[in-house]
Protein backbone atom coordinates (compact mmCIF):
# COMPACT_ATOMS: atom_id res chain seq x y z
CA UNK A 1 0.00 0.00 0.00
CA UNK A 2 2.70 2.25 0.75
CA UNK A 3 4.84 2.12 -2.67
CA UNK A 4 1.83 2.86 -4.98
CA UNK A 5 1.60 6.16 -2.72
CA UNK A 6 5.08 6.66 -2.81
CA UNK A 7 5.59 6.24 -6.75
CA UNK A 8 2.12 8.57 -7.07
CA UNK A 9 3.98 10.99 -4.92
CA UNK A 10 7.75 10.85 -7.18
CA UNK A 11 5.46 11.05 -10.32
CA UNK A 12 3.79 14.46 -9.42
CA UNK A 13 7.02 15.57 -8.42
CA UNK A 14 8.24 14.79 -11.27
CA UNK A 15 5.28 16.46 -13.37
CA UNK A 16 6.11 19.74 -11.23
CA UNK A 17 10.27 20.04 -12.38
CA UNK A 18 10.79 22.70 -15.06
CA UNK A 19 12.46 21.93 -18.13
CA UNK A 20 15.72 20.47 -18.03
CA UNK A 21 18.25 22.69 -19.71
CA UNK A 22 20.37 22.07 -22.23
CA UNK A 23 23.24 24.54 -21.65
CA UNK A 24 26.50 21.77 -21.24
CA UNK A 25 28.97 23.22 -18.91
CA UNK A 26 31.05 23.63 -21.64
CA UNK A 27 29.01 26.61 -23.14
CA UNK A 28 28.34 28.13 -20.12
CA UNK A 29 30.39 31.67 -19.89
CA UNK A 30 32.83 32.26 -17.02
CA UNK A 31 31.52 35.79 -15.89
CA UNK A 32 27.99 35.20 -13.77
CA UNK A 33 26.53 38.52 -15.33
CA UNK A 34 27.58 37.80 -19.15
CA UNK A 35 26.47 34.02 -18.60
CA UNK A 36 22.70 35.24 -16.85
CA UNK A 37 22.43 37.90 -20.37
CA UNK A 38 23.04 34.92 -22.39
CA UNK A 39 19.94 32.67 -20.54
CA UNK A 40 17.60 35.59 -20.43
CA UNK A 41 18.32 36.16 -24.35
CA UNK A 42 17.82 32.29 -24.70
CA UNK A 43 14.42 32.41 -23.40
CA UNK A 44 13.04 34.63 -26.37
CA UNK A 45 14.91 32.22 -28.69
CA UNK A 46 13.51 29.44 -30.60
CA UNK A 47 15.08 26.04 -31.66
CA UNK A 48 14.26 26.27 -35.08
CA UNK A 49 14.14 22.30 -35.08
CA UNK A 50 12.23 22.01 -32.21
CA UNK A 51 10.00 25.14 -32.92
CA UNK A 52 8.81 25.10 -29.62
CA UNK A 53 11.51 25.10 -27.09
CA UNK A 54 13.66 27.60 -26.44
CA UNK A 55 17.76 27.06 -27.23
CA UNK A 56 18.30 26.41 -23.80
CA UNK A 57 15.51 23.60 -23.28
CA UNK A 58 16.99 21.48 -26.69
CA UNK A 59 19.23 19.12 -27.45
CA UNK A 60 19.93 19.50 -31.07
CA UNK A 61 22.96 20.36 -32.84
CA UNK A 62 21.81 23.81 -34.27
CA UNK A 63 20.24 24.73 -30.62
CA UNK A 64 23.85 23.97 -29.51
CA UNK A 65 25.05 26.20 -32.36
CA UNK A 66 22.77 29.31 -31.32
CA UNK A 67 23.90 29.16 -27.97
CA UNK A 68 27.54 29.05 -28.36
CA UNK A 69 27.26 31.74 -31.40
CA UNK A 70 25.06 33.90 -28.27
CA UNK A 71 27.86 33.91 -26.35
CA UNK A 72 30.42 34.76 -28.69
CA UNK A 73 28.71 37.60 -29.26
CA UNK A 74 28.00 39.18 -25.98
CA UNK A 75 31.34 38.04 -24.90
CA UNK A 76 32.61 40.37 -27.97
CA UNK A 77 31.14 43.29 -26.16
CA UNK A 78 27.62 43.04 -28.52
CA UNK A 79 24.59 44.41 -26.33
CA UNK A 80 21.67 42.19 -25.86
CA UNK A 81 20.01 43.77 -29.23
CA UNK A 82 22.72 43.60 -31.63
CA UNK A 83 23.64 39.99 -30.26
CA UNK A 84 20.16 38.82 -31.25
CA UNK A 85 19.65 41.09 -34.24
CA UNK A 86 22.95 38.87 -35.41
CA UNK A 87 21.16 35.70 -35.12
CA UNK A 88 17.87 36.90 -36.60
CA UNK A 89 19.89 38.54 -39.67
CA UNK A 90 21.11 34.46 -40.37
CA UNK A 91 18.02 33.00 -39.23
CA UNK A 92 15.11 34.81 -39.74
CA UNK A 93 12.53 36.15 -37.65
CA UNK A 94 11.04 32.64 -37.15
CA UNK A 95 14.01 32.29 -34.59
CA UNK A 96 12.01 34.36 -32.17
CA UNK A 97 9.80 32.93 -29.71
CA UNK A 98 7.55 36.81 -30.20
CA UNK A 99 8.39 37.93 -33.35
CA UNK A 100 7.63 41.35 -34.51
CA UNK A 101 4.05 41.73 -36.97
CA UNK A 102 5.84 43.44 -39.78
CA UNK A 103 4.57 42.35 -43.22
CA UNK A 104 7.49 39.88 -43.52
CA UNK A 105 6.05 37.89 -40.20
CA UNK A 106 2.35 38.35 -41.30
CA UNK A 107 2.12 34.35 -42.10
CA UNK A 108 3.78 33.35 -38.85
CA UNK A 109 1.40 36.12 -36.65
CA UNK A 110 -1.77 35.26 -39.37
CA UNK A 111 -1.62 32.09 -40.63
CA UNK A 112 -3.03 29.57 -37.81
CA UNK A 113 -5.93 31.93 -38.25
CA UNK A 114 -6.15 31.74 -42.20
CA UNK A 115 -5.74 27.88 -41.26
CA UNK A 116 -8.48 27.71 -38.85
CA UNK A 117 -10.76 30.33 -40.90
CA UNK A 118 -10.07 27.83 -44.01
CA UNK A 119 -11.13 24.61 -41.76
CA UNK A 120 -14.65 26.79 -40.53
CA UNK A 121 -15.43 26.78 -44.12
CA UNK A 122 -14.70 24.09 -45.17
CA UNK A 123 -16.71 22.10 -42.60
CA UNK A 124 -19.63 24.81 -42.97
CA UNK A 125 -19.60 23.83 -46.94
CA UNK A 126 -19.60 20.29 -45.85
CA UNK A 127 -22.67 20.68 -43.41
CA UNK A 128 -24.24 23.14 -45.72
CA UNK A 129 -24.20 20.60 -48.81
CA UNK A 130 -25.20 17.54 -46.56
CA UNK A 131 -28.36 19.32 -45.55
CA UNK A 132 -29.62 20.49 -48.36
CA UNK A 133 -29.14 17.02 -49.91
CA UNK A 134 -31.10 15.71 -46.95
CA UNK A 135 -33.63 18.43 -47.52
CA UNK A 136 -34.66 17.50 -50.70
CA UNK A 137 -37.27 15.46 -51.42
CA UNK A 138 -37.38 11.82 -52.73
CA UNK A 139 -38.59 11.31 -56.21
CA UNK A 140 -41.91 10.12 -56.03
CA UNK A 141 -42.54 6.49 -57.97
CA UNK A 142 -43.83 5.83 -60.62
CA UNK A 143 -46.96 3.85 -60.57
CA UNK A 144 -44.99 0.78 -62.43
CA UNK A 145 -42.43 1.08 -59.94
CA UNK A 146 -45.03 1.17 -56.88
CA UNK A 147 -46.37 -2.34 -58.42
CA UNK A 148 -42.89 -3.85 -58.48
CA UNK A 149 -42.33 -2.38 -54.74
CA UNK A 150 -45.46 -4.15 -53.47
CA UNK A 151 -44.61 -7.41 -55.29
CA UNK A 152 -40.96 -7.32 -53.88
CA UNK A 153 -42.81 -6.55 -50.42
CA UNK A 154 -45.34 -9.10 -50.77
CA UNK A 155 -42.31 -11.81 -51.13
CA UNK A 156 -42.57 -15.79 -51.57
CA UNK A 157 -45.56 -17.53 -49.75
CA UNK A 158 -46.84 -14.03 -48.65
CA UNK A 159 -50.84 -12.93 -49.84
Amino acid sequence: MRAPRLAAAVLMLACLAAPARAVQPDEQLADPKLEARAIRISSTLRCVVCQNETIDESDAALAHDLRVILRERLTAGDTDAQAVDYIVKRYGHYVLLKPPFEPSTLVLWLGPLAALAGGGLGVALFLHARSGAAAAAPAALSPEDQAALGELLKGPGRP
